[in-house]
Formats: C-alpha cells, sequence, structure tokens
C-alpha cells in the first residue's frame, strides 16, 4: 500500500483512528463572540413624502435599491455597525413617514436622536420650500447637540434638476451647525458617505473613552417608541 494512505496506529496498539476525540476537539479553536459596540447611536431622517428617505436608508444599510419604493406609515428603522476612529459604533436609523398626519408619532424620535439627516428632493422645489418646517420641527424636539445633515437626493435626475446646488448652499449658509450634500439612492452615489460623515461629527462630541458606569447614560438603548412622548425641551432658534 502506498505509505501516503496508511493510517498510524497510537502509541500502545490496537487504537483506531477515532479512538481519541479528545484529541480532535483540543485542535478545534473556539470562536470568539463579536466584540459588542463601544457606542449605539440613533440616526432619525426626515423630510417631505417622496424624497427618497427610504431609499437612502436602505442603501445605506443594505446596499439594495428599489424603484417601487412605498412610502412609510408612521416609522421604520433599520440597524448597521461600522467602525470609526477606532470603535464600533452600532447605528439605529429611523425612517420618518413625511406626511403631516404622523408628525404627532414620529416627533417622540427627535430627542434622542444624536443625528438628524433632513432630506429634499433637487427635481421637486415644493420639497426645498418644505425645508424651514422641518427646521423648525428639529428646534422644537430635537437636542441641541445633534448633529444635522442636509440631503439633497436624486442626484441620478440631473437633468430634471429644479433645485440647483448654490440655492441650498444659500440655505444651509443661513443655518448654525448644519452640513450639506447632495446624493443618489439609486445610483449610490455619496450615501455611505454622507452618513459616515455625520457619524464621525457625532463622536468629535464623543470622549473616547467612556468608563462602564456611565455607559447607559451615553448610548441609546434599542427601545420602541413610547405610549406617551418624553417631555421635549423648548424651542430654540436655530432656524432662520
Amino acid at each position: 500500500m502506498d505509505s501516503r494512505y496508511e493510517i498510524k496506529r497510537m502509541a500502545g496498539g490496537g487504537g483506531s483512528a477515532n479512538a481519541s476525540p479528545a484529541l480532535g476537539s483540543q485542535s478545534r479553536r473556539r470562536k470568539m463572540p463579536p466584540r459588542p459596540a463601544d457606542y449605539k447611536l440613533q440616526i432619525i431622517i426626515i423630510g417631505s413624502r417622496g424624497v427618497g428617505k427610504t431609499s437612502l436608508m436602505e442603501r445605506f444599510t443594505d446596499d439594495t435599491f428599489y424603484e417601487a419604493c412605498k412610502s412609510t406609515v408612521g416609522v421604520d428603522f433599520k440597524i448597521k455597525t461600522v467602525e470609526l476612529r477606532g470603535k464600533k459604533i452600532r447605528l439605529q436609523i429611523w425612517d420618518t413617514a413625511g406626511q403631516e398626519r404622523f408628525n404627532s408619532i414620529t416627533s417622540a424620535y427627535y430627542r434622542g436622536a444624536k443625528g438628524i439627516v433632513l432630506v429634499y428632493d433637487i427635481t421637486k422645489q415644493e420639497t426645498f420650500d418644505d425645508l424651514p418646517k422641518w427646521m423648525k420641527m428639529i428646534d422644537k424636539y430635537a437636542s441641541e447637540e445633534a448633529e444635522l445633515l442636509l440631503v439633497g437626493n436624486k442626484l441620478d435626475c440631473e437633468t430634471d434638476r429644479i433645485v440647483t446646488k448654490q440655492t441650498a448652499e444659500r440655505f444651509v449658509s443661513r443655518i448654525s451647525g448644519l452640513r450639506f450634500c447632495e446624493a443618489s439612492a439609486k445610483d449610490n452615489f455619496n450615501v455611505e458617505e454622507c452618513f459616515l460623515k455625520l457619524v464621525d461629527d457625532i463622536l468629535a462630541k464623543m470622549p473616547l473613552e467612556i468608563p462602564s458606569r456611565e455607559l447607559s447614560n451615553s448610548i441609546l438603548s434599542l427601545q420602541p417608541e413610547p405610549d406617551v412622548p418624553p417631555e421635549l425641551n423648548p424651542p430654540r432658534m436655530r432656524c432662520c
């Protein structure tokens, strides 16, 4: 017989190839559990109906896009874990309905948000004209520490553009702390970059090391919407 196919017997004789299961079990490496997140952050996406809020969220979290996307009823959310600044961040991204009849529901999510993404459609002037209304919602309900990002979506429809980039930049220049970018959920252009920049801005305000006793106060628990919205902050004049 070819020596390559011989099975060597264990010392002491009589043993078969499967006589020592302990040897095989010891050779297996135990799988290490995944490292827990250093931070858990809540981000909400707001804006008028049909601007592509759901498409932006799904492109960022799942890298998917659906032409026939149904309007969000109330709120929906997805989870995505990213690594920035050497930290593991678990993002809870809330997609809110743009219709006014859902405002009483979605307003409960503003207060806990560390980041707010405000979206308009570059091909629909009315969605841009609605921005002051959304800024008033932010001033009324959101934390003053929340990072703000304005996104002009549907850059893939450049030939149908109504709202110029310069117009949006003038709007942004009048509002303190508001960042701006344009993106296309359909073409997957600038979507991840926008979200990661927002998260990076949030982390820049947070301590790099958090004592374990303070961790529960620094992260956002993944809880469903309360039946009664939490006590809200007094209105602030961040908008124009």
